[in-house]
């Protein structure tokens, strides 16, 4: 699972008001060879939350990314490859995203996260609109 899947999921358990951003835990990660997209890095970056993404990087052992960018970094090829890289070729193989608020796992097996909830972490609405099936 690349850390971009990672910032864009978030834990839908009932009541939790702050389930993003998920955290890593991290058993085993690998990286993937991605062709450079210099264009696609530029407009994901003002759609970030940097804290978040540098936290995840972190978690995995990449150091490499500031603790803070801006929009002017882009014009500087050496940090468009270390946010490439970051972004799209360090992949999360095992492990789990963990829920900011309740602490709850989701595992990540062979990159793969499982998101199901447990029948008493989903919405009531849910059960409701199943009912009219």
């Amino acid at each position: 699972m690349r850390l971009l899947t990672d910032y864009m999921l978030s834990s839908n358990i009932k009541g939790v008001t702050n389930g993003f951003p998920l955290r890593l835990e991290v058993e085993k990660s690998v990286e993937k060879e991605v062709d450079f997209n210099a264009d696609f890095l530029k407009n994901m970056f003002p759609k970030i939350e940097w804290k978040a993404l540098v936290d995840a990087f972190r978690s995995m052992g990449y150091t490499e990314l500031p603790n803070e960018a801006e929009s002017p970094m882009l014009d500087s090829k050496e940090f468009l490859k270390k946010f490439h890289h970051a972004l799209l070729q360090l992949h999360l193989e095992e492990g789990a995203l963990i829920c900011p608020e309740t602490g709850r796992r989701f595992p990540v097996s062979k990159g793969i996260p499982n998101m199901l909830l447990h029948e008493d972490e989903v919405f009531d609405e849910v059960y409701q609109i199943e009912s009219q099936f």
